[in-house]
């Protein structure tokens, strides 16, 4: 069995690129207020959620590891 993340969107942050609905379609959704949010708070690791993590120009995605807290992105340090 693979890693299950923890996914959020702080949505105090998030500028409504949409840079990660571009990328992981299936895992992110913008509001009506054009902010996003993850299609589910947990998933899977998947290659697609961490790219899109990463595309985010604000950092406004925290992706952390089911269980220990620890985390995926943005990486500690």
């Amino acid at each position: 069995m693979g890693d299950r993340w923890g996914v959020e969107v702080d949505r105090s942050v998030c500028i409504g690129s949409a840079q990660c609905v571009h990328r992981a379609p299936e895992a992110f959704r913008l509001d009506t207020a054009m902010q996003s949010h993850p299609a589910e708070a947990e998933t899977d690791a998947n290659e697609k959620i961490l790219e899109a993590a990463e595309s985010c120009p604000v950092e406004a995605i925290m992706i952390t590891l089911l269980g220990s807290g620890e985390p995926v992105f943005p990486p500690e340090g």
